[in-house]
């Protein structure tokens, strides 16, 4: 898919749409709620269906965050979108806010009173991320609330399907080395970490491990996916059954259990309650992955993905 300059934000989605939102966030007795430009895999391009800051304000830059409360709005983007953010978004409705200079958790601080509650994604945002909200939030004696459902996607009429685009296999000759391999090497990188398993949340990360390509999302052939990589026994992984052919599917099975992604969460489980050490990128993986292994029995060791390294050697 070639880029596009195509600009289809509209300004005046944001009154209308913060409306929406804020009766959703009631209902639901939030005060509240954290919108980032990430999806659940924190990759530079997502797809649409999951485009819910260019839903809610009209940015559709690579990088932000919006924060609605109930009185107050601001969207936060960083240098390069400074001009582009003020032409796409309606400045009465989402003041801009610079990303580093002024982030996020420092200007929920100034505004944040006891008792109110803050909802936000889990699958949206970092470990790491919500350690600082959780710091702000207990600071001003609010409640940092993690949510299983977005209330954006309740109120988000015209969504568009989630991508199912078509899984390819990557020759060997081309990756330079079997999935086969690939899986022995990050296998022993995660016993040496002290843990029994890992969770795998990058698209390229899988791409490469499974010598994998897609197309679910534009300008770089990803499979958008999740996988989890036990040291001993078979491999899972979460993708959309609709994405592979029977030649595809018939060689995954080879190296791994196939699951639906509806059944990632039970796959979390399931290692929590074997009472699992399951290495996690905190800078990478949603709070709510941590979340499910840590509330069924298990623990958590964090360190760096263990595909970035293997997977930048050429």
């Amino acid at each position: 898919m070639f880029q596009t300059f195509d600009d289809l934000s509209d300004p005046s989605c944001g009154a209308p749409h913060a409306a929406l939102l804020r009766a959703e966030l009631a209902r639901q007795g939030l005060d509240g709620f954290l919108i980032p430009r990430a999806d659940a895999h924190q990759g530079e391009y997502v797809p649409p269906s999951d485009c819910r800051l260019q839903w809610l304000t009209g940015f559709s830059g690579s990088a932000g965050m919006a924060a609605v409360l109930g009185e107050e709005a601001a969207v936060f983007v960083d240098g390069r979108y400074t001009i582009q953010v003020r032409e796409q978004v309606d400045m009465d409705v989402f003041p801009a806010r610079h990303l580093i200079n002024e982030p996020v958790a420092e200007w929920l601080a100034e505004r944040l009173k006891a008792g109110q509650k803050l909802g936000f994604d889990a699958m949206l945002h970092t470990v790491r991320e919500v350690r600082k909200l959780r710091q702000v939030c207990a600071e001003a004696g609010a409640e940092l609330v993690a949510l299983d459902d977005n209330p954006v996607d309740a109120v988000w009429a015209d969504r568009p399907e989630k991508p199912v685009g078509a899984v390819s296999l990557h020759s060997e000759a081309l990756a330079g080395k079997s999935a086969v391999d690939k899986i022995a090497e990050i296998q022993k990188a995660i016993a040496e970490k002290k843990a029994d398993a890992c969770v795998l949340t990058q698209p390229d990360s899988i791409a490469w491990l499974f010598n994998i390509r897609g197309s679910d999302v534009s300008h770089t052939p990803l499979p958008l996916s999740f996988a989890t990589v036990p040291t001993e026994g078979r491999l899972a992984l979460y993708i959309d059954g609709r994405k592979l052919s029977n030649a595809v599917r018939d060689a995954l099975e080879d190296l791994c259990d196939l699951q639906e992604p509806e059944l990632f969460n039970v796959g979390l489980a399931v290692l929590g309650a074997a009472g699992k050490k399951v290495l996690i990128d905190p800078g990478l993986a949603g709070e709510g992955i941590a979340k499910a292994i840590t509330d069924t029995g298990g623990s958590l060791v964090e360190a760096s993905d263990p595909v970035l390294l293997p997977k930048a050697i050429k």
